[in-house]
C-alpha cells in the first residue's frame, strides 16, 4: 500500500540531507505532500531528521539498506516515487531500479554514470513497461539544465521558425562549485571500469550509446578534446567534463520525442575560457588538467594516492557558505539548415553540483508525483525533457532557482 508521495533514499548522504532540508522548506508536513527520509542507518536518520529541526518533529523516516532485497521491495511498495542519491550507482543503485520497475513505482536519480544506466536500460526497461514505473535517470545538474535546456530552445525554435536547430552547442559560460566526495567516487568507479573492460570504452565512445536499439541517428558528434576557439562565442572553448553523460541523454531524448530535433542533429558541450590570449592559455592549462587527471586516474598507483590523499571523500563536500554563492551560466546557440540562428541561456542560483542538483531532483520527483500521469507517459527509461518537458521547466524556475530564458 502506498503510503508516500515520495521516499528519498541516501536521505543522510551529501546531497540527501541538502535535499531534506529543502523539501522541508518546500513542501513542509502540513502540506499535500507526503514524504519520508530512508536509509540504512535508523540512528543515522534520526540524526539527520532532529537537525532538520522542530518542523521535522513527525517526518516519517523508512529504514531500507540496499543489500537486504525485502526492505528495498518494502520501500518501493509503499511510496509512488523513490529518489534515490546513493552512489556511486554503479556500486550501489540496482537493486532500487529492480525493485521500482518489477513493482511499477516511479524512480530519479542523479546518477552521471552512462556505463550504469546502459546496464540498466538492458536489464530492466522491458520490466518497466509492462509494470508501468517511469524510471528517470541523471535528474540533477548532470543532465537537466543541458536536456531541458536544449529542449527549451528547440520549443522556441519551432514556434519561431517552424522547425528545429539541426545544430546546437552548448557553452558553460559561468560556473561556479566545487565537487563532493560522492561525485569524485562515481567518476574514479568509472575510469577503473573503462581501463580494463575493452567493451565500455567502446560504448563510452558512442554518442548515440543510451539511445534505443531502432534509433535512426547517423550523425557524426563533435567530441572537443583540447583548447578551440569557438568564431561564434567569440570565445576560447575547453573539454566540459560532464559532456560525456549529458550529450548522451540530450541523443536519447531526441530519440524519445520521435527525433523531433532531427535524424541529423549534432549537439556538443565545452566550457568558455575567456578570449585573446588569456583564454587560450586557460583553455590550454584546463585540457591538459582534465587529461592529466583522467591518465593518473587511470593508474592504480596513482588514483590510490589521489583517493586516499587528495581528493574528497564520500560524504564531504562544499560548505553551505559555498553553495550559497555558487552559480551556473549556460548559453546554448542554434542553427536551423536553413541558417536561422537563436540563443538562450540557463541559470542556476545555487552551486550546481549540490545546492541546485538537490532542488532540481527534488522538483523532477514532484513532477512524476503530481504532474505526470501515467496514461500520458507509460512506463519505461525516460529522460528529464521526454517525460517532463515544460511541466519541470516551469517548476523549476518558479520553485529551484533556475531561469530558461532567449538571449
Amino acid at each position: 500500500m502506498q503510503q508516500f508521495d515520495i521516499i528519498l533514499f541516501g536521505a543522510t548522504s551529501f546531497v540527501g540531507q541538502i535535499m531534506s532540508r529543502y523539501m522541508l522548506e518546500t513542501y513542509p508536513l502540513d502540506s499535500d505532500l507526503k514524504w519520508a527520509l530512508a536509509g540504512r542507518s535508523e540512528s543515522k536518520l534520526s540524526t539527520l531528521k532532529a537537525s532538520l529541526g522542530p518542523g521535522a518533529k513527525d517526518l516519517p523516516i523508512v529504514v531500507a539498506d540496499a543489500d537486504n532485497d525485502d526492505s528495498i521491495n518494502a520501500m518501493c511498495g509503499a511510496t509512488k516515487v523513490v529518489v534515490s542519491t546513493v552512489g556511486p550507482y554503479a556500486l550501489y543503485g540496482e537493486p532500487v531500479v529492480k525493485a521500482c520497475a518489477s513493482q511499477g513505482t516511479d524512480y530519479c536519480d542523479l546518477t552521471g554514470e552512462p556505463q550504469w544506466i546502459a546496464k540498466m536500460l538492458r536489464r530492466y526497461e522491458p520490466v518497466a513497461k509492462i509494470s508501468g514505473a517511469r524510471i528517470v535517470h541523471s535528474c540533477g545538474f548532470d543532465s537537466i539544465p543541458s536536456d531541458l535546456g536544449l529542449y527549451f530552445l528547440q520549443q522556441q525554435a519551432t514556434e519561431k521558425f517552424g522547425q528545429s536547430c539541426e545544430k546546437v552547442k552548448m557553452r558553460v559560460k559561468a560556473m561556479k562549485g566545487s565537487a563532493s566526495g560522492g561525485t569524485i567516487a562515481s567518476m574514479l568507479n568509472l575510469i577503473k571500469e573503462a581501463t580494463s573492460d575493452p567493451s565500455l570504452r567502446k560504448m563510452l565512445a558512442n554518442p548515440y550509446a543510451l539511445c534505443p536499439d531502432d534509433h535512426p541517428f547517423k550523425a557524426r558528434q563533435i567530441n572537443l578534446k583540447s583548447a578551440s576557439y569557438d568564431e561564434d562565442m567569440r570565445a576560447w572553448i575547453a573539454p566540459f567534463v560532464m559532456a560525456a553523460i549529458n550529450t548522451r541523454i540530450v541523443h536519447r531524448s531526441n530519440a524519445l520525442l520521435n527525433s523531433q530535433y532531427g535524424e541529423s542533429f549534432l549537439y556538443d558541450e565545452a566550457m568558455m575560457t575567456g578570449k585573446e590570449t588569456r583564454g587560450g592559455i586557460n583553455a590550454t592549462l584546463l585540457s591538459l588538467g582534465l587529461g592529466g587527471f583522467m591518465v593518473a586516474a587511470a593508474l592504480p598507483p596513482t588514483r590510490w594516492f589521489m583517493e586516499k590523499l587528495i581528493l574528497p571523500k564520500p560524504g564531504e563536500g562544499p560548505s553551505e557558505k559555498e553553495q550559497l554563492e555558487g552559480h551556473f551560466d549556460l548559453r546554448f546557440v542554434g542553427k536551423t539548415s536553413d541558417g536561422r540562428e537563436l540563443h538562450a541561456k540557463v541559470t542556476g542560483d545555487r552551486d550546481p553540483g549540490y545546492g541546485s542538483t538537490a532542488k532540481m531532483l527534488a522538483q523532477a520527483a514532484v513532477c512524476l508525483a503530481k504532474d505526470i500521469p501515467k496514461e500520458e507517459k507509460p512506463g519505461g527509461f525516460w529522460t528529464p525533457a521526454s517525460v517532463f518537458g515544460e511541466t519541470l521547466i516551469k517548476r523549476l524556475e518558479a520553485h529551484a532557482g533556475l531561469t530558461f530564458n532567449l538571449e
